[in-house]
């Protein structure tokens, strides 16, 4: 008895059909990062008023910005739906934050992100909001479900602490990843605490710091007050448009181009080399929501 050869065509939609019997839509990372037909979408949003004169957030500000990001992703009209399409109520959730000392993610962002995910029907219990001890939480150990929110800062060995970097954590031996200026950081998303459970990535460009010199340089000089949010399901796609306003802003302060040193090439190779997601500016559709002036993209 012969067997019917397949087509490749065949051979893909019939995996394709496999994986969507076998998992939640938001599980898949095709869908997530943005790595099938058409354009990775990601959100940009300012709004001039979201800082206060010492420079923190207005947390009803805050919350509106990333409710009106959440919803032109997902395309919802209801919060709470829109949340659900993300999170669903049987989830044990971790949000990935940023503890760093200078630029923190900020608290209100952190209770923002915790009430929506609490509205989409996951018990308290069952939510974690930590940086540097996700490995011994509890809620971490168990999560099905992660989202990834940090600020966008220069780093003196990646280039940049962004979305990427920030699964480090996750990692037994994060000096292992440093390397190269940090190329391979994209493997942080296989780690078994890691893989396939982000469904949100939420870069924050309120006062990202542009410059810095050597390991954890903070200098109020090189931060701005940019009152921004980026929003995206791509980690690489939020990353790559946040590099280029980080660029964009050096250029200008500095008068001339002025590269990272080192670069920040951990983002790219997330893309060509890892094939986590996008980071070609014309495979992003970027959505510019909100306040305009001094925009850098």
């Amino acid at each position: 008895m012969t067997k019917k050869l397949l087509t490749r065509r065949q051979i893909i939609k019939d995996a394709t059909k496999a994986s969507i019997g076998s998992a939640l839509l938001l599980n898949s990372p095709l869908d997530l990062f943005g790595q099938g037909e058409g354009k990775t979408k990601v959100i940009l949003i300012r709004d001039e008023n979201v800082l206060g004169s010492d420079n923190n957030a207005k947390p009803e500000i805050l919350q509106k910005m990333l409710d009106k990001a959440v919803l032109n992703l997902t395309g919802v009209s209801d919060i709470k739906a829109a949340w659900k399409k993300i999170i669903k109520p049987g989830d044990i959730v971790g949000v990935k934050s940023n503890v760093w000392g200078h630029l923190p993610t900020p608290p209100a962002l952190e209770k923002g992100i915790k009430k929506r995910v609490m509205e989409a029907g996951v018990s308290e219990k069952n939510i974690s909001i930590s940086d540097r001890g996700v490995l011994g939480d509890p809620v971490f150990r168990k999560s099905t479900a992660l989202i990834n929110v940090r600020p966008l800062r220069t780093h003196a060995w990646s280039g940049v602490g962004s979305l990427i970097k920030n699964y480090i954590m996750f990692s037994n031996r994060p000096a292992s990843y440093h390397p190269d200026s940090c190329a391979d950081l994209a493997k942080l998303f296989e780690l078994p605490a890691v893989k396939g459970k982000t469904r949100l990535n939420i870069l924050v460009m309120l006062t990202p710091l542009f410059h810095g010199v050597g390991p954890h340089h903070f200098n109020k000089k090189y931060i701005w007050p940019y009152k921004g949010l980026i929003v995206s399901f791509d980690p690489v796609a939020a990353d790559a448009v946040g590099l280029q306003i980080l660029q964009a802003k050096r250029k200008e302060f500095f008068g001339e181009d002025k590269p990272l040193n080192p670069p920040a090439k951990h983002i790219y190779l997330a893309d060509t080399r890892h094939h986590l997601g996008t980071a070609d500016p014309k495979k992003i559709d970027l959505v510019k929501m909100g306040f305009k002036e001094n925009i850098f993209i």
